[in-house]
């Protein structure tokens, strides 16, 4: 069974960082595009960055130049650098991959989410 999992969540000052994890598991062939979104209370979920398996790199306006996307095929994660944290980046940020799995339908796969609180 195919998961995603993300970690590295928590509350930050303005002004700090935070760097998020999605690491995939279960018995995959490959996994093509990953990507970051965020969702905030009363808003509807954003997209926040987006990478592909070639390293190819999309990001929201709002993030340019303060986050960065990477992943490590190797270990089937993503990361997501996050500097110059705002108030407004105060959301649930989730990971999703399109997953080729041993068994089971190729597809869009999503995690639970890790809250991310900028606050001071």
């Amino acid at each position: 069974q195919v998961q995603l999992v993300e970690s590295g969540g928590g509350l930050v000052q303005p002004g700090g960082s935070l760097r998020l994890s999605c690491a995939a598991s279960g018995s995959m062939f490959s996994i093509d595009g990953m990507g970051w979104y965020r969702q905030a209370p009363g808003n509807q979920r954003e997209l926040v960055a987006t990478i592909t398996r070639g390293g190819s790199t999309n990001y929201a306006d709002s993030v340019k130049g303060r986050f960065t996307i990477s992943r490590d095929n190797v270990k089937n994660t993503a990361y997501l650098q996050m500097n110059s944290l705002k108030p407004e980046d105060t959301a649930v940020y989730s990971c999703n991959a399109y997953i080729r799995p041993l068994y089971g339908s190729q597809g869009w796969y999503w995690g639970q989410g890790t809250q991310v609180t900028v606050s001071s």
